[in-house]
């Protein structure tokens, strides 16, 4: 992947700085709504970065100061909409949940940052990357209440996974905003920062992870994502068997090697 990357059409970025590709939803005038295309074109980069053997994290990010992403593009949902359940389920479910699930599953560390308000579609992708770090004016809501459905894009699942029902269900039965700090304190985030620290504080992240093996922070993010909402019994056997696939790889191998050779005091 040669950075920088442009994908057609432009309303997604990608450019890559040594280990860490940044991928930029540029929809700054639709505050970086996920309309079709712009959904379409992240599935594309993903695939794109997942291949590129130089690509060991990523982060991802909108355009501009104010929004990270303010969800799905309204003309696209209601056009969807209007052309019933079988389209929009089509259109609109499948196409938003299989985004969030790609970025849940991805086999790289996915580093939101959030860059102004994550609304609707933008804090479901929030929810369902691994890792997100937020700039102190980021502000998080789940506004689909307002037009009458619950989150299409996963968000009725994964936001009570994470802060737990009760409060899950005040952001989604009342549609209200909450800001970064409340997003922290619930964990949709890691960290919070001053808005010009954001990036530099992604890329930190994203250096600190770099340090270890790529075949073991894929079977980590593999082991926690595919363990992690089944019984505990079938999770520890999720994990053995991600810690068998490392076994023979040579990251094990320096690891110990590493650790074995290490001066002694």
């Amino acid at each position: 992947m040669t950075p920088p990357t442009t994908t057609t059409p432009t309303t997604v970025l990608a450019s890559r700085e040594g280990g860490v590709t940044t991928i930029t939803i540029d929809r700054p005038e639709k505050l970086n709504a996920l309309n079709y295309a712009t959904i379409d074109a992240l599935m594309n980069v993903l695939d794109r970065v997942e291949a590129d053997e130089e690509t060991r994290a990523v982060i991802l990010t909108g355009s501009g100061r104010r929004a990270f992403s303010a969800g799905a593009d309204i003309g696209d949902l209601a056009a969807s909409i209007a052309g019933g359940v079988d389209q929009a389920l089509r259109e609109v479910v499948r196409r938003g949940q299989g985004l969030t699930r790609r970025i849940e599953t991805f086999p790289k560390p996915i580093i939101v940052a959030v860059n102004g308000l994550a609304y609707g579609g933008g804090c479901e992708i929030t929810e369902a990357a691994p890792l997100a770090v937020a700039a102190e004016h980021a502000t998080f809501a789940k506004p689909e209440i307002t037009l009458g459905f619950p989150p299409p894009f996963g968000g009725s699942q994964r936001l009570p996974r994470i802060a737990g029902r009760k409060r899950a269900l005040e952001m989604i039965l009342t549609g209200d905003p909450i800001d970064a700090r409340r997003a922290y304190e619930l964990g949709l985030v890691n960290r919070v920062v001053p808005a010009d620290d954001l990036l530099g504080a992604a890329r930190e992240l994203a250096e600190r992870i770099l340090r270890h093996a790529p075949s073991a922070v894929s079977a980590c993010l593999a082991a926690v994502t595919r363990g992690v909402n089944v019984p505990i019994d079938e999770g520890l056997a999720v994990e053995a068997s991600w810690f068998a696939v490392t076994v023979p790889t040579d990251g094990v191998a320096s690891g110990l090697r590493r650790f074995l050779d290490r001066p002694r005091g």
